[in-house]
């Protein structure tokens, strides 16, 4: 991966949905050559997906908490995690260093809801306790990082 593909790995993150055409233009390429570099980004799972960004408050999702799961001794991290993805209300979930082992972000509808689902995080098996940062209100997220590029995002 050279400085064009991480350039437009960049253009791509801002938008995902821009042309060939578009791309080239950003990145000085035709846009039959950002399509071969971008089908090779595919190919080699560099780019895995493309997704619509929702607000989550418009879709009725409008509480978000961060969950610490502290594991029992005998608990099997791959297992734990398998039975985490299962919930759907777990958007995410990051396996970290520390006292517990996983944080995982869930997005559901009312205070109601999250009480029911740390009942289901708490009844996996493997899971010693959790721990609950409910989120005020979200500065940002999801937003491209384009440290890779170089200094202040140049390529």
């Amino acid at each position: 991966m050279d400085a064009l593909d991480r350039q437009i790995i960049a253009a791509l993150r801002e938008n995902g949905r821009a042309t060939y055409a578009d791309l080239g233009r950003k990145v000085g390429l035709s846009a039959s050559a950002v399509h071969e570099r971008v089908g090779k980004l595919e190919a080699t799972g560099v780019i895995v997906g493309y997704h619509a960004v929702v607000d989550p408050s418009a879709v009725g999702l409008g509480v978000t908490a961060l969950v610490s799961i502290h594991p029992t001794d005998t608990a099997d991290d791959d297992e734990l995690a398998l039975a985490l993805a299962e919930l759907v209300e777990v958007e995410s979930c990051y396996r970290v260093a520390g006292d517990e082992s996983f944080i995982v972000k869930v997005r559901v509808a009312t205070v109601d809801d999250l009480e029911r689902s740390l009942g289901r995080l708490r009844r996996i098996q493997g899971v010693a306790r959790t721990r609950t940062t409910v989120v005020l209100s979200t500065r940002f997220e999801g937003r491209p990082n384009t440290a890779a590029a170089g200094p202040a995002g140049d390529a």
